[in-house]
């Protein structure tokens, strides 16, 4: 019986180590360049809707252009920065966006880290109060300015009421400074806080039980837990809360807006009692017509918050070494 045996043709070799090369190729590919494939997405819709808007109102801030002739640009160099620079409104507006962040951010947090401490104990139906706690959240900040404004409302409003049944006359709340820049820093409170006490309540549930424990046995009463393992063990995220209070407070827009009712919304009052950064881009912006103003106030919010940055960096190793 006869056996036949068959012999690969010459090339058989060299087909099968190219086809051992491409595999090797795609191989590498597929574990160095998938990473970058699955994270494009983000860098693409990051260039497209904010890098490039980014260069482009720097490229505005140095030119005049109104709204209406958006083709037609003039260059001014850094003219626009000295006009803000000199304008008493700008100043105006900082200090305004100022001392609302600080009205709103200090109790908001405060409050919320209360909150988060009470959260984190157990509770019966403590999911129904979580959820509570988030709905302000969930509500448009124009529904809520719009409530807010009717509360505050000087004549009929019910804050004005309450405060007539202790014999405290009516307040102006929209033309006092103060209470107009009180009442704006009460609608952020009420929206925030919740938020920021469910961040809290996810760090501090992170924190382990044993030291509560440790800190019972050496004698620590419910005060000092808080302050000793609480706070310190949620460092990070409290640092995180107010950056992210800072940027809010910068970029505030919607609440002062509606409360003014009207035009008087777009200057901040009939004296721009709290007009903040945020009315004063769209003022120069929708108003005046100044595109080129309005980008330079854009880009003064920019480096405010790089700034505000920098500095949060610089306190926040000062503090760790100390530590």
């Amino acid at each position: 019986m006869a056996i036949s045996t068959s012999t690969p043709p010459d090339g058989a070799p060299a087909i099968g180590a190219e086809r051992q090369r491409r595999r090797t190729l795609l191989h590498r590919l597929d574990v160095r360049g998938a990473p970058y494939a699955f994270v494009a997405p983000f860098f693409i819709v990051f260039a497209a809707f904010s890098f490039y808007p980014l260069i482009y109102t720097s490229w505005i801030s140095l030119h005049r252009v109104e709204l209406s002739t958006l083709n037609l640009m003039e260059w001014v160099g850094f003219d626009n920065y000295t006009a803000l620079w000199e304008d008493d409104r700008f100043w105006n507006a900082l200090f305004n966006t100022f001392t609302i962040g600080v009205l709103s951010t200090v109790p908001q947090l405060l409050m919320a880290l209360g909150l988060a401490h009470l959260l984190n104990y157990r509770l019966r139906g403590s999911t129904f109060f979580r959820v509570a706690a988030l709905t302000p959240y969930a509500t448009s900040v124009g529904a809520a300015a719009l409530v807010f404004t009717m509360l505050f409302e000087r004549d009929f409003g019910m804050i004005n009421w309450m405060l007539s049944l202790v014999g405290v006359d009516h307040i102006d709340w929209e033309n006092n400074k103060w209470a107009a820049q009180t009442a704006i820093s009460s609608i952020v409170i009420w929206r925030w806080t919740g938020y920021n006490a469910l961040l809290y309540l996810a760090a501090m549930q992170s924190i382990p039980r044993d030291r509560y424990e440790a800190a019972a046995i050496d004698g620590a009463s419910r005060w000092q837990q808080f302050l000793k393992v609480t706070v310190p063990g949620i460092r990070s995220t409290i640092v995180f809360t107010i950056v992210l209070s800072t940027i809010g407070a910068t970029q505030l827009f919607g609440e002062p807006l509606i409360f003014g009712q009207g035009p008087n919304g777009i200057t901040g009052g009939a004296d721009n009692q709290y007009q903040t950064l945020g009315l004063l881009l769209y003022e120069e912006g929708w108003k005046n017509y100044q595109m080129g103003r309005a980008a330079t106030v854009a880009w003064a919010m920019f480096l405010l918050l790089i700034l505000v940055f920098v500095v949060q960096r610089i306190v926040q190793r000062v503090t760790a070494r100390r530590t």
